[in-house]
């Protein structure tokens, strides 16, 4: 979240970045009127503390020189200003959970170098590696494909669990592994520590993201309070919560799989076929914990990570800059990876790297110590990044590899993950 002193000194920014991300909003005239309560609160408190310490020495030398009565009515006194101290502070309690709440509603400020955009439309390309695959013959959408080479079953998935839920077979089921392998050994290899999250999680490690409480009607509810986490993001940068890192030991580097669940309510009609938009995907997540100066410098080599794993697959993709428009609700600023997808005969999202600045971190408690910097403490900087979704890495390979005979051939740098199978081959 925004730091609350920004806000009050900075609304003209607030106003703007709200504006240029098009569907934010925030209540500038509720915040000042809260503001402005809480400062009176607190200084009728401090008025009222005042009086009581007075009255305080009072009594004492009223009862010295004998005046009993007065010492007791000045005892009443004080006893009424405590009561009153206590309703003040209570009150004082509920102007600021609802000051927090507003300000937590905010969306992060854009980066400076974020374009300005509506929409997704808007996004510049910043570089682009490889062509679309261009094939001699008619290819086929990885939702045929997976048919008819048996490594996923569309019909039976929906029989198990219900709409935008799939079953993998055979080279299908050995490819999701292979791929999630392959991606954390990669990212082992380049510094990152690996970790084995839970993927049930609480209202704390969800609302330190942002997911909470603007994205509720997308997350799956279980028991207890308690959710299914939507990605790994949330329990990598959730390690931390409440803690003070030491700051000789920064950036952290940390990546996981996990299964993901999302409702996706608000994607009616989008991607309804193959498994692009799914209820559950397995992705592979890197996050990072930055000093503020560093943190962009962390931004960029997390993209070119999450573009190595594209290269080394020989997966065509283009790397976009998020507009103000298209930009997530905790990111400052975000690059999106697009694999090309022959049946959509355009690019589609594969990874999202976003550095959050402080917001996550002052939202989730997260600071670090750097005595040789400076005195105290200061909140680190997330970020986090796909690295990679699965699913759709795996619908690529289909679509891009596939032969004229209908079979599919493995990238070189899978085979060793998959018994060294070079093609698979369409069922009898």
């Amino acid at each position: 979240m925004l730091d609350i002193k920004f806000v009050r000194e900075n609304p003209d920014a607030v106003d703007k970045s709200c504006a240029s991300r098009q569907n934010a909003h925030w209540d500038r005239e509720r915040f000042f009127e809260l503001d402005e309560e809480r400062r009176s609160v607190i200084a009728e408190v401090e008025n009222l503390q005042a009086e009581r310490n007075a009255a305080s020495k009072e009594i004492g030398l009223l009862m010295r020189d004998g005046k009993k009565d007065e010492a007791e009515a000045a005892k009443a006194k004080v006893t009424a200003n405590k009561q009153r101290i206590a309703d003040l502070n209570e009150k004082r309690t509920d102007v600021e959970k609802q000051l927090f709440d507003l300000v937590a509603a905010i969306p992060n400020i854009p980066h400076e170098s974020v374009p300005y955009g509506v929409d997704d439309s808007d996004n510049p390309e910043v570089r682009k590696w490889g062509e679309p695959t261009h094939f001699d013959f008619e290819p086929k959408a990885h939702w045929d494909l997976g048919p008819s080479t048996g490594m996923i079953d569309f019909e039976r998935g929906i029989k198990l669990a219900g709409t935008r839920f799939y079953l993998l077979g055979g080279a299908g089921a050995l490819m999701e592994r292979a791929l999630i392998n392959f991606f954390i050994d990669t990212h082992v290899k380049a510094g990152f520590k690996e970790w084995w999250p839970p993927v049930i999680t609480n209202y704390d490690s969800l609302f330190g993201t942002g997911q909470l409480p603007k994205f509720d009607e997308d997350l799956y509810h279980v028991s207890g309070g308690m959710y299914l986490i939507p990605t790994a993001e949330v329990m990598l940068t959730n390690i931390h919560r409440g803690e003070t890192l030491d700051g000789s030991q920064l950036p952290l580097w940390y990546t996981a799989f996990t299964p993901c669940f999302r409702e996706e309510a608000g994607s009616a009609g989008r991607d309804t076929r193959g498994i692009i938009r799914v209820h559950e995907f397995d992705k592979v997540e890197m996050v990072k914990f930055a000093k503020p100066e560093d943190s962009m410098n962390q931004l960029e080599s997390m993209v070119a990570e999450a573009e190595r794993c594209l290269q080394l697959l020989g997966l065509p993709y283009h790397v976009v800059t998020l507009c103000t428009g298209d930009i997530g609700f905790s990111a400052t600023k975000c690059y999106d990876l697009e694999v090309w997808l022959p049946s959509y005969n355009n690019y589609k999202e594969i990874s999202s790297c976003s550095n959050c600045w402080d917001f996550q971190a002052r939202r989730a408690n997260i600071k670090y110590k750097d005595p040789s910097e400076f005195k105290g403490s200061r909140y680190v900087h997330t970020l986090n990044g796909s690295g990679l979704a699965v699913g759709r890495t795996m619908a690529a390979i289909m679509e891009n590899y596939q032969n004229a005979d209908g079979s599919i051939t493995v990238p070189e740098v899978l085979r060793p993950y998959m018994r060294d199978m070079e093609v698979i081959k369409p069922l009898a």
